[in-house]
């Protein structure tokens, strides 16, 4: 028989796989990333068994005295330092949100696309959470304040002490796309 069909016998693969269980596959470092000029927060996880392990997070502070332009190179620098280090293959970035002061808007707008690029250059796919969506996963309500989300980041994660605010954020981005991979999920992060 094995010499009519030709060659070893072959094992059957899921006839549908979902995209998002494909890349829970390839995507075992995440890098999360909460955008601001003053403080931009940033957190690695690495998908384990039993719990996701934190390899690194911390905030890009920037004085107020120093210029926006000094600030998006000390963003950038910073992420491309974290990226080369740590290797991660893919990003989620805290999505927008309707601020009702256009300057606040924009100077987002400005740390947001500093930290893209360099994601970008660093090849990482990137995705975006909206602030809302992450809180509700990681705390089970979209309104949470940051220090709940960052006592509910320090448990899942089992740290020693909640992170600082900004970088716990970052974290709590991570966790989530971390969530969405290990399960067929409807609801994908958006890929930008």
């Amino acid at each position: 028989m094995k010499a009519r069909v030709g060659g070893p016998a072959r094992t059957a693969a899921p006839v549908m796989e979902s995209g998002a269980r494909k890349l829970a596959n390839v995507h075992q470092t995440i890098l999360g990333v909460d955008p601001s000029l003053r403080g931009t927060g940033y957190g690695i996880i690495r998908l384990a068994k039993p719990y996701p392990q934190t390899l690194a997070h911390g905030t890009i502070s920037c004085p107020a005295t120093w210029e926006h332009s000094r600030c998006l190179v000390k963003i950038a620098q910073t992420l491309r330092d974290v990226i080369k280090q740590h290797r991660p293959t893919i990003c989620v970035i805290e999505g927008l949100f309707f601020a009702q002061n256009l300057q606040t808007a924009l100077t987002m707008g400005e740390a947001r696309g500093a930290a893209m690029a360099t994601i970008a250059e660093g090849g990482l796919e990137i995705y975006e959470i909206s602030p809302r969506k992450v809180k509700q996963a990681i705390v089970g309500y979209g309104a949470a304040q940051k220090l709940a989300v960052a006592k509910m980041v320090q448990r899942m994660l089992h740290l020693s002490e909640p992170p600082a605010p900004d970088a716990a954020d970052a974290l709590a981005l991570a966790l989530v796309q971390a969530q969405e991979n290990s399960r067929y999920a409807f609801n994908t992060p958006k890929r930008i």
